[in-house]
């Protein structure tokens, strides 16, 4: 989590049992399929207070898996998105300059031609790459949010 958080935070986890009426309004918010109510998020503190939140998300682009670790600010904008494992072929990974103009934009807006520019040629990665980011965002804001203030 030292990408996520810094080498001077400390990082718990926040296991989540989403009930059904939160996973279906997570699914709302993100457009995606949840098919776990299980989730767990890292939250980053520095000196008892919160820096932000990560997850991981891994989820097949074509036939591949692709690793994602997205992170959160406190207040659940996403402040940053790392690549962790791509398996499609390399010239279908997104680039992290494009991951960039997701930053910040609420979930609404995170959708191509809605707010978010494609990647030509990875049409099918920057979907499977939204879908991630916004199931995060949307977990966050149904199960999470009002609790960063602890």
């Amino acid at each position: 989590m030292e990408l996520a958080f810094g080498k001077e935070a400390e990082v718990a986890l926040l296991p989540l049992f989403l009930t059904e009426a939160q996973r279906k309004a997570a699914e709302r918010l993100a457009r995606v399929k949840i098919d776990s109510s299980l989730f767990t998020f890292y939250v980053g503190k520095k000196d008892g207070k919160v820096m932000g939140y990560a997850a991981i998300e891994t989820h097949t682009v074509r036939t591949k898996p692709e690793t994602l670790l997205i992170v959160l600010k406190p207040g659940g904008k996403l402040r940053r998105i790392e690549v962790l494992a791509f398996h499609e072929p390399p010239e279908y990974q997104p680039p992290a300059r494009w991951f960039v103009q997701l930053f910040d934009k609420p979930i609404e807006d995170l959708r191509l031609g809605g707010g978010v520019e494609g990647i030509t040629g990875a049409t099918l990665s920057a979907r499977a790459a939204l879908d991630s980011v916004r199931k995060v965002l949307a977990i966050y804001q149904v199960a999470v949010a009002g609790q960063d203030k602890k």
